[in-house]
């Protein structure tokens, strides 16, 4: 059930008929892409004992930036006591001369769990672009109870391409997913996480109850490939249906 929903300016809300018992929205930017000035927030809650997905229609575009001009990008979640979130979005393609500001925040009540993805692509590899000045900044925050759980930043600035070629950033990746699961059974899916990985990808534990991943992939082909048997996994073969497109 919808408790309350309000929308404005390009970014959308759809609700498909779901394949699972989560209720299913499917956020569109109906601009087509993020630019230099844009300004999108979103702010969404899982009240207590309710299962929600969010993702996205398609992989979202940041596209190049006018000279000092920022877009901004706030989400902001909310998972009530015993609730479920899955945040789902696709993948953020960073194009040449972007200038991108986002943050994902994401509060927890005792009892709830989240399943979060963000996969980051570094340009089209087979358009041979490169990343030769942007300006990235990316932060997710997890609480529970007030207090963090998980931080993580990123930050890309200048020649981007030229940072993540070094071996001791990315090895020359084009793409990237950052994912990160709290609930109890987080320890039993350690295994079988470690054994979905590819060779540049890695898991560990902050705690019993949360579960981190970075994976690194050439390509974004090769990080869906690797992507999609992990978040089948972790989602019960609850992975929205926009991911198999």
């Amino acid at each position: 059930m919808i408790a309350d929903l309000r929308q404005s300016g390009a970014m959308r809300l759809l609700f498909p008929r779901p394949d699972s018992a989560a209720l299913q929205a499917i956020m569109i930017n109906t601009a087509g892409g993020v630019t230099g000035g844009d300004d999108f927030s979103l702010n969404a809650r899982a009240e207590e004992d309710t299962f929600l997905t969010l993702t996205t229609q398609a992989a979202e575009r940041a596209y190049r930036a006018q000279p000092n001009q920022v877009a901004k990008i706030r989400n902001r979640l909310k998972v009530n006591k015993n609730a479920r979130l899955h945040w789902l979005p696709q993948e953020t393609i960073l194009f040449d001369g972007c200038a991108v500001h986002r943050r994902l925040s994401v509060d927890l009540d005792d009892g709830a769990s989240l399943l979060l993805v963000e996969p980051l692509v570094f340009g089209r590899t087979a358009m041979g672009e490169v990343l030769a000045d942007i300006d990235f900044m990316d932060r997710i925050e997890v609480r529970r109870g007030g207090q963090p759980i998980y931080l993580d930043a990123i930050a890309l600035q200048n020649d981007a391409t030229a940072h993540l070629a070094a071996p001791t950033t990315a090895a020359g990746a084009g793409a990237m997913a950052t994912l990160v699961y709290v609930g109890p059974d987080a320890e039993v899916h350690l295994p079988k996480l470690r054994a979905l990985l590819p060779p540049a990808g890695g898991a560990s534990l902050l705690g019993p109850d949360i579960l981190v991943a970075r994976i690194l992939a050439h390509d974004s082909f090769a990080l869906r490939r690797s992507l999609m048997p992990i978040l089948r996994h972790l989602s019960a073969d609850a992975l929205p249906r926009s991911w198999m497109t």
